[in-house]
């Protein structure tokens, strides 16, 4: 097993060196001169040729990239133009925040995303299965912005049950109760799309493994249909899904970058978009590094969690 992970871990590097590379290579084709945008009304031609040397702006990308990875295995992320702190101090602190929020979304998304699966596998054609699939369709549909919109304006507006943005409540509050209620929206919002999913390829897997001989004869030994589809059926399947799992946790991960910005969570997405109209490159350049490496280790984790499922991997 220590073999396995070493090795994945070993493939993971030219993803991650891919990944420094890329995130360089936007941050760079934006047009426009970050020197004018950090400046701004004192951006005089004496004031931009002097701020360029000092970020190091003036030399070529090469040595800017080579420069910037450089610091980077050692640790250092840079310092904010804007926020005049290190911008892993930054990073590290929005990213617990969003972590928040992606984990309660992935939570919800797998418990009733298999959930709906199994029964929609198990009722095959009839009402609840057209029903959640009707749903699960509907789900996939939406875009997730909207979703939260319209949420906000039926449950903060309309009936007052939740607040509608936020982490905490400005006055008072910061214990559980408070972030739950917080949390409450922008999670389900960013979750709905991810069950729809995890949903489908749930209900597909379970139907291929309901049709193995090994399940007709658990049924013919007398063993209750519960015990059937949950001890042997969801367990088979479940090894299919896990993968599934993984990218979804990359997708809300990712997701949370435009639902931060609609319920005003203060994670990293809020702060990328803060960076982005701002150009402070070596922020943008770190949180979007830090998202896209957790995303690698998501999925390094499920290939993991499957390889201890599977024993036919094993060998």
């Amino acid at each position: 097993m220590l073999s396995y992970v070493g090795k994945r871990l070993i493939t993971a590097v030219p993803v991650l060196f891919g990944l420094t590379v890329i995130v360089f290579c936007i941050m760079a084709l934006i047009p426009g001169d970050p020197a004018l945008a950090i400046l701004g009304s004192y951006a005089t031609p004496e004031n931009v040729a002097r701020l360029n040397r000092e970020l190091g702006l003036d030399r070529s990308l090469f040595e800017q990239y080579v420069i910037w990875l450089g610091n980077l295995l050692q640790g250092d992320f840079g310092r904010s133009y804007t926020l005049n702190r290190p911008v892993i101090d930054e990073v590290l602190e929005r990213f617990g925040a969003t972590l928040i929020l992606a984990g309660a979304a992935l939570l919800l998304c797998s418990v009733f995303g298999l959930l709906a699966g199994i029964v929609s596998a198990v009722r095959q054609f009839g009402w609840t299965d057209r029903i959640v699939t009707f749903v699960v369709l509907i789900g996939i549909s939406t875009p997730s912005f909207w979703l939260g919109l319209l949420l906000i304006l039926v449950f903060a507006v309309e009936l007052q049950w939740l607040p509608a943005s936020g982490m905490f409540a400005i006055y008072g509050g910061g214990d559980l109760p408070d972030l739950l209620s917080h949390l409450l929206l922008p999670a389900v919002t960013l979750a709905v799309v991810a069950t729809g999913v995890i949903a489908r390829l749930t209900r597909t897997a379970m139907l291929e493994v309901l049709r193995q001989d090994y399940i007709r004869t658990a049924r013919a030994k007398g063993l209750s249909e519960r015990r059937v589809i949950y001890r042997h059926a969801f367990k088979a399947a479940l090894v299919s899904v896990i993968p599934v799992i993984g990218i979804q946790a990359g997708f809300v991960l990712g997701g949370a970058v435009y639902i931060e910005t609609v319920f005003q969570w203060p994670g990293i997405g809020r702060m990328l978009v803060k960076a982005i109209s701002t150009r402070d490159i070596l922020l943008v350049q770190g949180g979007v590094l830090v998202v896209a490496a957790s995303y690698v280790l998501f999925n390094l984790l499920a290939d993991v969690v499957q390889h201890l499922l599977d024993p036919r991997l094993k060998t």
